[in-house]
């Protein structure tokens, strides 16, 4: 069939027949992504809270306010804080350097930012405990200053941060990249000053991108195990996570307690993908219209 005639018979064509499938093959693959969606994930996430109020809510209340439980929790948003902040300013960081900006090492920049998807989370757990253990390489003088890093909550911070710190700037790389430099450099043109080009014009267009961003960091660094479980040294009520405590109480056939505290990271993801599909939709349509004009402020 020559070029002429395809295009004929898709002219000819209505708009139902050329860009879409058979009836009978759409609802094979709909009702294939239906039975997937349903076996692995609505089935599984059914089971998680039916078991988690298995023996009532009381029982449920009393697993989720125990003090081992309150104590993971807590240890728990302090990670995840520390880790979507410090992760936050280095994305802005690196994202603005590389998409702003040609320098020597730009690439191996990017390359060092995807380590952390490439590499076991247990392996970088590891690689902490051979830096800072006590038979790590600079161990013996943390010790010696009486600083505890492995075993201890620096650790769990740590290991949190490494895992986590790609993924606002790998969100922040390619969005930079696609707006281009033409309304900073117009900005400086207008008169602006740094400040007011990363806060008036910069931040406005990535706004959304950034949440997209902290987003994915915050659910992240909460629901880690691999790394955190090297680090940590299982010390219950010290340095154990949620992830950890969930561990625990299944290994002691506490099977209620551990789908209970279990519910709440289930809780946390279902409301991380809500969140997520909300920011990503605003954030794709979302325009910044250029100032014309900038008020004199301090400069760097």
């Amino acid at each position: 069939m020559t070029k002429e005639t395809l295009i004929v018979n898709l002219k000819g064509a209505s708009p139902e027949r050329a860009l879409t499938e058979p009836f009978w093959i759409r609802w094979i693959l709909i009702g294939t992504a239906l039975l997937f969606i349903g076996l692995f994930l609505i089935m599984p996430l059914f089971e998680v809270f039916a078991s988690a109020f298995d023996k009532g809510w009381e029982y449920y209340l009393t697993a989720v306010t125990d003090r081992m439980a309150l104590s993971a929790i807590k240890l728990t948003l302090v990670a995840a804080f520390f880790s979507v902040v410090l992760n936050t300013v280095f994305g802005l960081a690196s994202a603005w350097a590389i998409t702003k900006f040609n320098f020597q090492g730009k690439n191996l920049l990017i390359t060092l930012i995807d380590i952390p998807f490439s590499v076991s989370p247990v392996i970088s757990g590891l690689v902490y405990v051979l830096l800072f253990g006590l038979q790590g390489l600079w161990g013996s003088w943390f010790i010696d200053h009486n600083i505890h890093i492995i075993f201890a909550v620096p650790g769990i911070v740590l290991a949190t941060i490494f895992v986590t710190f790609p993924f606002v700037s790998r969100e922040l790389i390619p969005l930079m990249q696609e707006q281009g430099s033409d309304e900073e450099e117009a900005a400086l043109v207008l008169g602006a000053n740094g400040w007011q080009i990363f806060w008036k014009v910069t931040m406005p267009n990535i706004q959304w991108g950034l949440l997209y961003g902290v987003i994915l960091c915050n659910a992240r660094a909460m629901g880690e195990f691999g790394a955190v479980s090297v680090v940590s040294g299982h010390i219950r009520g010290l340095t154990n996570t949620l992830p950890l405590h969930v561990e625990i109480l299944y290994n002691e056939y506490n099977f209620t307690a551990a789908f209970a505290v279990a519910s709440l990271l289930t809780f946390l993801a279902i409301v991380t993908l809500i969140a997520k599909a909300i920011v990503g939709a605003k954030y794709k349509d979302e325009k910044v219209i250029l100032p014309t004009t900038f008020e004199s402020e301090p400069t760097l």
